[in-house]
């Protein structure tokens, strides 16, 4: 009796992780044809196979839902680069390449931060910018630690980091426009870029 009912459990969640994973996919596919701030909840509902209500035990306002995304997206991404940070030999042009691999592994979501990261729906934005912000706060900590810059101040280790992140950020955009085969053109640039900013920190004299 007592497996039954672990069983019966397990299935509930599983169903409702599914349903949880439609609703996203069906916000994905709605937002990339009108943005996010267009949609509706029913019209969300209805994607994903439910009644509008039904919808309130997976995401508590189109909102959450929203954030939840970028969760998905930037600040999964701001994880993994965390992680990737931990390796003794990371170097930024690995780094850079990393990002794209993890776009490339979710176009759907990266295409909709890129889209929604000048948008319509201010919360959105705001979320994104949050974490953005946050992925070159984490940057400025990497860079204070190399020896060639312990002579900068906060604030230039900041806008050096702004513009690596800035960067890497608007070939992003340009990754997701392109026709597969004019992609590994674009890593290739956003590479390139990195590695001249690089050089120019390298020059530079605060």
């Amino acid at each position: 009796m007592l497996i039954d009912v672990s069983e019966q459990a397990a299935t509930r969640g599983e169903r409702k992780e599914r349903t949880r994973a439609a609703v996203l996919e069906g916000t994905l596919a709605l937002a990339a044809e009108r943005g996010f701030a267009a949609l509706s909840l029913r019209e969300i509902a209805r994607s994903a196979g439910i009644v509008p209500t039904a919808f309130y035990r997976h995401f508590s306002s189109l909102e959450e839902l929203g954030a939840t995304l970028v969760a998905q997206g930037v600040r999964e991404l701001r994880l993994a680069l965390r992680e990737l940070r931990r390796t003794p030999d990371a170097r930024l042009a690995e780094t850079v390449r990393f990002v794209f691999e993890q776009v490339e592994g979710k176009r759907d979501l990266y295409g909709f931060l890129v889209r929604e990261r000048h948008g319509g729906s201010a919360a959105l934005r705001s979320a994104i910018s949050v974490e953005m912000h946050l992925i070159v706060r984490e940057l400025v900590v990497d860079l204070s630690r190399v020896r060639a810059l312990d002579t900068w101040s906060p604030d230039d280790l900041e806008l050096a980091a702004d513009l690596i992140v800035s960067t890497v950020a608007e070939r992003i955009a340009d990754y997701i426009a392109s026709e597969p085969r004019d992609r590994p053109r674009v890593v290739a640039t956003a590479v390139r870029q990195v590695r001249l900013v690089g050089l120019g920190m390298a020059a530079w004299k605060p």
